[in-house]
């Protein structure tokens, strides 16, 4: 099946970031856009579980809607989770209001009880189904995309239990790790067909443990993997880790056929675009703990972000999709998100 002649990107100016071409506006999309601050999405979490708003695919649809419709993003993107193909190889996944997995992965002995990759496989159709149906309900020339969890932070995960922070390198056990990914890797694989079967017009790899690693570790359990899942969907592929050395960025750069990756506040976009760090788009990278300030100081702190950015030519701009550094926060006044959104189209508006 050839999957780059499925899905066009849908967006205009999305379509031209990952392509490479200059263009005044960038296309804006936000980690976390669908989430606890966006008051569409509590009103739903007040009807239905935060499993059912996922599984269910008209509610996953409905959810991801909301950002789009009421604040104008450019791009849609699924509503899931990453840890999902745990529970699809029998780790069993329960909020409360984390995620805590049933049991954990504490040596080689506890991967016989994970299931096989077709078994597993078909536990994730309902991803599928929820592209399917948030393709039909979104605007035309809103793109959509997909996402995954990076198989290092799912092997954190599957080796807690739960979300525990950082996984030191004394709790690493290779055999473990390297039979974890014998089984992982083959699943989200499969699992990223699905997506983009379902409608996805790249999928995000979502790595929020690998900014922790030394470069050893990074390489051995984030690059090297990374490669093997972008050889697979050439193009299709993009990745996102925070905390990320300038070390680890290089080797996420060097990922060949990857269509680009995001970066978190600490560094420089301007830097970054000026020097044509990435070979496909670059996503960020404002941070996002400043949407918390009140209106003004918000909006002088964005203007202050995007005053060397606007120094730059199209040229050098090219590629650039507007984000935040990670994740929209609980909390984040919906009034900074819509003007966010509006300030960066009218600083980069062009009149004719």
């Amino acid at each position: 099946m050839n999957l780059k002649s499925v899905t066009q990107i849908r967006n205009p100016r999305f379509a031209n970031a990952l392509a490479g071409i200059p263009q005044d506006i960038p296309p804006i999309w936000f980690m976390r856009q669908a989430g606890r601050y966006h008051s569409h999405y509590r009103n739903l979490k007040e009807k239905y579980s935060f499993l059912e708003l996922c599984k269910n695919p008209e509610l996953a649809a409905e959810v991801a809607l909301g950002p789009v419709r009421e604040f104008g993003f450019d791009v849609s993107i699924l509503f899931s989770d990453i840890l999902f193909p745990l529970e699809a190889l029998g780790m069993g996944l329960d909020y409360n209001p984390g995620p805590m997995l049933s049991f954990r992965l504490d040596s080689e002995k506890d991967l016989l009880k994970l299931r096989s990759g077709p078994e597993a496989i078909f536990q994730l159709e309902f991803q599928k189904k929820a592209m399917l149906l948030t393709r039909e309900v979104l605007p035309k020339e809103t793109s959509l995309i997909g996402f995954l969890g990076g198989p290092w932070t799912l092997y954190t995960y599957a080796s807690s239990g739960k979300h525990d922070g950082n996984l030191t390198h004394s709790k690493v056990n290779s055999g473990l790790a390297s039979g974890f990914f014998e089984m992982i890797i083959p699943l989200l694989l499969e699992n990223l067909r699905l997506q983009l079967e379902g409608g996805a017009e790249l999928v995000m790899i979502f790595d929020t443990a690998a900014g922790d690693l030394s470069p050893d570790y990074f390489k051995e359990y984030v690059a090297k993997p990374l490669q093997t899942i972008v050889s697979r969907f050439p193009g299709k592929v993009g990745y996102y880790a925070k905390g990320t050395t300038e070390h680890q960025l290089n080797l996420i750069r060097n990922t060949e056929g990857l269509a680009g990756f995001g970066v978190d506040h600490r560094f420089s976009m301007e830097e970054l675009l000026k020097g044509g760090y990435s070979r496909g788009f670059l996503q960020g990278n404002f941070d996002q703990s400043l949407l918390f300030l009140p209106k003004e100081e918000f909006k002088k702190a964005l203007l202050n972000y995007l005053k060397p950015i606007k120094r730059l030519t199209k040229e050098e701009r090219k590629g650039w999709v507007s984000g935040l550094g990670h994740g929209v926060l609980q909390g984040t006044p919906e009034s900074n998100i819509k003007e966010m959104i509006a300030t960066i189209r009218e600083e980069f508006h062009v009149s004719a």
